[in-house]
């Protein structure tokens, strides 16, 4: 037995039953460094050196503050420090890359601004670890054919920002070979650069043996109102809602056949829905909302039956169809962060700042705030700020979350402002958390 396998022996079964001459724990840390030392060097093939770096550096004390967050100080604002750096077109210092390209392996909010920061050096060493192969500006074509199905979204995503119709040929030229799983995955990335280019491609995956790749295909083409399932959807809409003077008749299908099915509804509720409703909400859902006319109009009639369901419908399509004047109205009636991402960064704060007001704490609030783009200006900051008051003296082990999102969306420059606000500690921490950003940004610009 060698000693590694008569310390791990003794260790499982005890001490106890199995005695150990001298310190059982000394031992196991000194065998862990003797065998990691003793391990042959990996042979990387080329003995070449880093190149010259081209880009300036960021300064000494923004690498520093760099340091402190890879150590666990404000580690969610490692993505923000990132990207503005990127903004500068400086790069990192060496020593952080391995750590940087190694949390790229598994925290993606990482990888959107490393291709800039990492510089010359960080591109040497990606490509001499396959692990950090995800930084290589331009794979090659050997990454759709052979490579893992985390490196071929990536790849197809690229080429769909930079050639929407090279990455849809692409994608048709393997499709049937693509396992379920992936084939789901790759229609949903066409949604970035999406036009009835695309129709006939998504209409033949309606087709599509898997639900989740008919889902994603169906969702993509309910953004198009000129789309087949669009009309589609309209006439089946047509046949369930009855718009008159004052008042919305609703009636839902009576079954769901085949070709609604194949067009992305789903035949089966979830637990607690009737069949019916269930049906009326996903064909409403699906039929574009240019038919129905201006949302507040239509949402001021009576809908005698059916209206939750309708109602449901229309929150829904609003989201599918990124629609700003749907998004909202539907808020008002169903105040769900998804609504926000059809609105600009002016109207998110204006609705965000009114629910905030109006609602208790809960996860509905810290989800509608999720949803909204920072910088955090006022009212909302002070809507939020308010908030923390309120709660810290009441339910002060209830604001963990909501204090680290207002730390991390409020405009930095309104630290004063916070530091004002109020002497309840959670609000202080707000307040830190913004001079600790605010003077990150002046370092690294």
């Amino acid at each position: 037995m060698s000693p590694w396998e008569e310390l791990a022996s003794t260790a499982l079964v005890g001490t106890d039953r199995r005695p150990y001459d001298g310190d059982l724990l000394g031992a196991a840390a000194v065998e862990v460094a003797r065998r990691r030392a003793g391990r042959r060097p990996v042979q990387t093939g080329g003995g070449e050196a880093a190149p010259e770096e081209e880009q300036e550096p960021v300064g000494r004390p923004a690498a520093e503050r760099l340091t402190r967050i890879l150590g666990g100080e404000y580690e969610r604002l490692l993505p923000e420090w990132l990207a503005v750096a990127a903004a500068t077109g400086r790069r990192v210092p060496p020593y952080v890359l391995p750590e940087l390209l190694e949390r790229g392996r598994w925290d993606r909010s990482v990888r959107a601004h490393l291709g800039v920061i990492a510089g010359r050096r960080g591109r040497w060493l990606a490509a001499r670890n396959p692990a950090w192969a995800y930084l290589l500006d331009e794979p090659t074509g050997e990454t759709w054919e052979l490579g893992s199905a985390a490196d071929r979204r990536a790849y197809l995503r690229r080429l769909r920002k930079r050639d929407p119709a090279g990455a849809r040929r692409l994608l048709e030229s393997t499709w049937e070979r693509e396992t379920p799983d992936d084939r789901a995955a790759f229609v949903e990335l066409l949604a970035d650069g999406l036009s009835m280019a695309d129709e006939p491609f998504l209409e033949s995956a309606l087709d599509d043996r898997r639900r989740e790749v008919r889902q994603e295909a169906a969702n993509l083409l309910t953004r198009l109102p000129e789309s087949r399932l669009s009309r589609r959807m309209a006439e089946r809409a047509r046949a369930c809602l009855t718009v008159s003077p004052g008042v919305v008749l609703a009636e839902p299908p009576a079954t769901c056949d085949r070709e609604m099915e194949r067009d992305g509804i789903r035949a089966r509720p979830p637990r607690g829905f009737g069949e019916r409703a269930w049906w009326l909400q996903q064909v409403i859902a699906r039929a574009p909302l240019t038919m129905w006319g201006e949302p507040a109009d239509l949402l001021a009639r009576r809908i005698p039956e059916w209206d939750g369901e309708v109602k449901a419908g229309w929150v829904r399509a609003a989201v599918l169809q990124r629609d700003p004047a749907w998004a909202r109205a539907m808020f008002a009636w169903d105040p769900i962060a998804d609504l926000l991402e059809a609105l600009g960064p002016d109207e998110q704060q204006e609705l965000a700042a009114d629910f905030t007001r109006d609602h208790e704490l809960d996860s509905q609030l810290i989800m509608v705030l999720g949803g909204v783009a920072p910088c955090w200006r006022e009212p909302l900051a002070s809507a939020v700020l308010r908030k923390i008051v309120k709660v810290a003296a009441t339910q002060p082990w209830n604001l963990g979350e909501l204090v680290r999102l207002a730390g991390e969306r409020l405009d930095p420059g309104l630290a004063p402002l916070a530091a004002s606000f109020s002497p309840a500690p959670p609000v202080q921490q707000v307040a830190a958390m913004l001079r600790f950003r605010a003077d990150m940004f002046k370092e690294i610009r």
